[in-house]
């Protein structure tokens, strides 16, 4: 399943088809497979307070939110092999580096989830 996430906040689109990792595997491979991201890619993993980026070949921006999809903490263009973590997330949003910066997002943003046919 993919899904589009939008920005409310902002008026932004984050995502036009970000995948779901929905499940323990999808979870355990996670971008690693992948040898870039476009815009308009990326990851949600529900549930999820901590990501790694061990293995992978790109930076990444990371927003961890809660249950109600609210951004709680950001890190933007974590490198390969970081860990990055934060215990009041419900799930993680996985974006191409520079999103963060040219969306506008900020911490307490309200985000929309829009499953892709």
């Amino acid at each position: 399943m993919k899904i589009r996430v939008r920005n409310l906040s902002r008026d932004a689109l984050l995502a036009t088809e970000a995948e779901v990792a929905d499940t323990s595997k999808k979870r355990r491979i996670g971008l690693r497979k992948h040898q870039s991201l476009a815009p308009g890619e990326g990851m949600w993993i529900s549930p999820c307070e901590a990501i790694h980026t061990i293995g992978m070949k790109f930076a990444i921006d990371v927003l961890f939110l809660s249950r109600t999809r609210e951004v709680v903490k950001l890190k933007e263009a974590v490198p390969p092999g970081r860990i990055a973590v934060c215990l009041r997330a419900h799930s993680v949003l996985e974006l191409p580096a520079g999103t963060i910066a040219s969306t506008g997002t900020q911490v307490g943003d309200r985000l929309q989830f829009e499953r892709v046919p």
